[in-house]
């Protein structure tokens, strides 16, 4: 540690402030000063190469507890470690992510749920602030694959619009954006932007039953017609389209345990779940590279120069 006045090599450790951080002092200057270099893992004795492997494996669809039989870091140690990072990364993207030039934006919801199904919290008479369904609102540029923002909370129209006008702020210019038919879109849309963005809904229409069988209930059911309706603007209708964003919603399911059907790897607390996909959207932007255009969303929509290790991912997100 040098000393920011004179930058002597000759320092030893002065206490700690009220904070718990260590201070130093300058054995030359005799100034004193404190430790300003950001920490990626708070306040957690764990070596960052060991940390970053966990979150790697936590990154690739394992579970806590897979992990902790890996690493032999205990699940309440990573537990820790994801919110920690998670929330980290959940600022970075929101300070990062601003005014970026768009063309084309497609958002969808991803369900999930936290400590229980919607219908157990109600059985149980729950507080729906921190259990129940949890849907994960995603905006998504069609061509750079880049996430703009994103949003946890109930399917309600409140929530909907509080998703759409953090679009609002995350992308800049006038461009095209495709949601599926959920009513709350076709006010929110036109009304955060003043209609100055063309946007359009695509309504699929599905046949069948809804009242299935166990044994078939999650199958797919069968797709009748599709309409695309102009919800404002001028929207191109062979351009109308959901497909992107709903191939994301696969890729959180495989690479988040959270969100992965039938397990019963789903969230325990609402701030773990946030945190959760909070690290998973930066490290989706930043880290990993899209086969599609063979680099990360963050270079191909030029917020970046070159592709993240998930060390600097870290380190960046800490300073947010």
């Amino acid at each position: 540690m040098n000393c920011p006045k004179c930058q002597s090599e000759h320092t030893s450790k002065f206490g700690k402030d009220r904070n718990g951080n260590q201070r130093f002092k300058c054995l030359d200057c005799k100034k004193t000063f404190g430790d300003s270099e950001p920490k990626p893992l708070g306040d957690m004795r764990i070596d960052m190469d060991k940390a970053v492997f966990a979150l790697r494996l936590i990154l690739e669809g394992m579970s806590i507890r897979a992990t902790e039989r890996l690493t032999g870091l205990h699940r309440d140690t990573l537990c820790d470690l994801v919110l920690t990072v998670g929330q980290n990364c959940a600022r970075f993207l929101k300070t990062t992510i601003k005014d970026v030039p768009v063309k084309e934006v497609e958002c969808d919801e991803v369900w999930g749920f936290v400590a229980m199904k919607e219908k157990t919290r109600m059985f149980l008479k729950r507080p729906e602030e921190t259990s129940g369904d949890c849907y994960t609102y995603i905006a998504m540029e069609r061509n750079t694959k880049l996430i703009l923002t994103w949003h946890c909370g109930k399917r309600t129209s409140n929530n909907t619009w509080e998703f759409i006008d953090n679009l609002r702020f995350a992308a800049a210019g006038r461009f095209q954006i495709s949601t599926d038919g959920y009513r709350p879109y076709t006010s929110a849309v036109p009304l955060v932007f003043q209609f100055d963005v063309d946007f359009a809904q695509l309504v699929k229409r599905f046949g069948g039953s809804t009242d299935m069988q166990p044994e078939t209930r999650y199958s797919p059911a069968q797709i009748t017609s599709i309409d695309k309706t102009r919800g404002c603007g001028n929207p191109d209708f062979d351009r109308v389209c959901t497909s992107h964003s709903e191939r994301l919603n696969l890729s959180v399911r495989m690479a988040c345990r959270r969100m992965t059907r039938l397990t019963n790897g789903h969230s325990k607390s609402w701030e773990h779940h946030e945190a959760m996909l909070g690290l998973f959207f930066a490290w989706y932007n930043w880290v990993r590279r899209h086969q599609t255009i063979k680099t990360t969303p963050a270079v191909a929509s030029g917020i970046a120069t070159e592709p993240w290790s998930l060390e600097k991912l870290l380190t960046e997100a800490a300073k947010a």
